[in-house]
């Protein structure tokens, strides 16, 4: 996962796209270090509420 995130960050950046907020849910799979790397990139990361509907 965290690979996948690095490579994200630089496909944003090679792309000239300047990402502020990524909304996630609070699903186990991400780890901390997921939201540092995108922290780290200058992207807030925001939870969605607990168990809200699809």
């Amino acid at each position: 996962m965290t690979q996948t995130t690095r490579n994200l960050v630089m496909d944003l950046e090679d792309a000239g796209c300047q990402v502020q907020y990524l909304t996630r849910d609070r699903d186990g799979t991400y780890p901390a270090l997921f939201d540092t790397i995108l922290a780290d990139a200058g992207i807030e990361v925001t939870l969605t509420g607990v168990r809200m509907p699809a």
